[in-house]
């Protein structure tokens, strides 16, 4: 080798040392602008599903570092009997098998909802079925409900809460593709869960697998809720989770009173709502290539839509029923607006993928200032407080 081949091999060297020190050191420093300029680009750079998967592995052998924020008080909350030392949770989509639960926890979620998960293992729907719409700062998805299965699943809960964790886990049930008992694919995963779940979440919402809405409609919710909750009720004392319908954002106005109705009555009277899953309306302002692709749409786009919900539920069940919110939250001032519309709670995941984990920290730094400045002093104050009942 050559003095001059030499010499650039060296400094190529020293440089790519150089390089990774920095980039090191502004991951673990948290650096926002250093995820948004440099890291999150990098990764885009992949498909939008392998991203998704060496994010969720990054989390699982926590390679990002803990989060240094102290939680104030004032985003303390209590629901269910559960302490969250946050609002602010991992929305279901991400961790969909369960791996990643301590990892989430340490860069500052306040709880992680894992899942959905079918009770038998499925592969899902054909590849490509994740898009990311960077113009609009969206994601469109038809993963169709890809799962390990209950049984895989359930280990690997089992085995974290026999570590022993002070964290709130939901876990978000969803049916097979091919079932043909769809009831008996969720009175099943009640059963198989309600040992290792703090809160158990009925998902009929989700657009890519064929059928699952209808069971929004009022005489099958019925149905499907009565089934559910009787065989929550047969659990024992000790592992009767709260169970929350996740609803869909492109419900008429009458679908949403006849919800609200249905829920009302004892044997269907759930412990919540998760408003709301993804969309399958394309505005017409939507500027990404990718904005026509089947599946479901989250990100920007459906704030709108999801605090409108929230609102409207709220309302429809005289503020009773605690609901989370979900649906395009970015920052602390889209949480704080959906805390108003009347969530107790919050989740997000889209903004996630395009910012980081820095983004949690600063949704919960500007949730507290929002909180502090209108006169509040606790995100309970807030609930519902942009409502009027």
């Amino acid at each position: 080798m050559g003095k001059g081949l030499k010499q650039l091999v060296t400094m190529a060297a020293v440089c790519s040392g150089g390089s990774a020190v920095f980039a090191a050191y502004n991951i673990y420093s948290g650096n926002e602008k250093f995820y948004d300029e440099v890291l999150i680009p990098v990764s885009h750079r992949l498909s939008p599903e392998t991203a998704h998967n060496v994010a969720v592995q990054a989390a699982k052998y926590k390679l990002i570092p803990p989060s240094s924020y102290k939680d104030p008080v004032s985003l303390n909350t209590k629901l269910w009997n559960l302490q969250f030392r946050n609002p602010i949770g991992m929305a279901a989509g991400f961790d969909k098998q369960g791996e990643a639960i301590p990892g989430l926890h340490s860069i500052g979620f306040g709880f992680v909802e894992i899942g959905s998960i079918t009770p038998l293992p499925q592969p899902g729907n054909p590849k490509p079925r994740v898009f990311r719409l960077s113009e609009d700062s969206a994601i469109i998805n038809r993963y169709g409900f890809n799962s390990d299965g209950h049984d895989v699943v359930f280990e690997r809960l089992s085995s974290l809460e026999r570590s022993g964790t002070d964290f709130v886990i939901g876990v978000n049930l969803g049916k097979n593709k091919t079932s043909s008992d769809p009831v008996r694919d969720y009175v099943d995963g009640i059963i198989k869960f309600g040992e290792v779940a703090d809160y158990l979440v009925i998902n009929v919402s989700s657009p890519n697998t064929p059928g699952l809405r209808d069971w929004q409609h009022s005489s099958q919710l019925r149905e499907l809720l009565k089934a559910l909750l009787a065989a929550r009720d047969s659990l024992p004392v000790s592992t009767k989770p709260p169970i929350l319908l996740k609803l869909a954002p492109d419900l008429t106005q009458q679908e949403r009173k006849d919800i609200a109705n249905v829920i009302s009555h004892k044997e269907c009277k759930v412990d919540g709502l998760i408003i709301s899953n993804t969309t399958i309306a394309r505005d017409e302002s939507l500027k990404s290539p990718s904005s026509q692709e089947q599946g479901g749409l989250s990100g920007k786009p459906l704030a709108a839509s999801s605090t409108t919900l929230i609102k409207d539920m709220y309302i429809l069940t005289k503020g009773k029923v605690p609901i989370i919110g979900v649906g395009g939250i970015f920052t602390g001032r889209d949480a704080f607006e959906k805390i108003c519309a009347g969530a107790s709670l919050i989740q997000f995941y889209t903004a996630f993928i395009y910012h980081g984990p820095p983004r949690v920290t600063k949704i919960k730094q500007e949730l507290d200032d929002l909180l502090r400045a209108n006169g509040f002093k606790s995100v309970s104050e807030a609930v519902g407080k942009g409502v009027k009942l």
